[in-house]
């Protein structure tokens, strides 16, 4: 859908200059022990992007939004986003998110519309949907997005 993809490009446009401005030396910085940095929660959405991809892709082609869900934290951990160059982990992220929105747009509005009554969203969505309700596939994918606005504003605080 149109929307969906220019909320995405907007949101990674906007971003990206935003991102590249920060002094990449502190960007390592944990704001807490335990928490992660700014390049940890970048290499999240990271692999937000690479699960969604796929999950957006395969929704087309079946009637249901089940899917697999990821071990987050040890995701970031074993990929070692932390030791990342930050230029190179902003560049990768958009350019994910960037092919994503391309992906989006591709999708025909009655797969964005249809209701699914099964789905794991109360497992695995941002904003969850109760087990008992449908949900939709462009429902997920704003969801996705508004995930990928959260993190970024968590990376404007720090």
């Amino acid at each position: 859908m149109q929307n969906l993809a220019n909320d995405l490009r907007q949101a990674v446009n906007q971003a990206v200059p935003e991102l590249l401005a920060l002094p990449s030396d502190e960007t390592s910085a944990r704001p807490a022990p335990g928490k992660w940095s700014q390049r940890e929660i970048l290499g999240h959405l990271i692999d937000s992007a690479s699960n969604n991809h796929q999950r957006f892709v395969r929704a087309q082609f079946k009637d249901d939004l089940v899917f697999a869900g990821y071990r987050q934290a040890e995701w970031v951990e074993v990929q070692n986003y932390q030791d990342g160059k930050w230029r190179d982990l902003v560049n990768f992220w958009a350019h994910y998110n960037l092919h994503l929105a391309r992906a989006i747009e591709q999708i025909p509005e009655h797969i964005l519309t249809m209701e699914r009554e099964k789905h794991n969203l109360h497992q695995i969505g941002w904003q969850t949907v109760p087990e008992d309700q449908s949900a939709t596939l462009g429902y997920f994918i704003n969801d996705y997005i508004g995930h990928l606005q959260h993190h970024l504003n968590q990376i404007r605080q720090l």
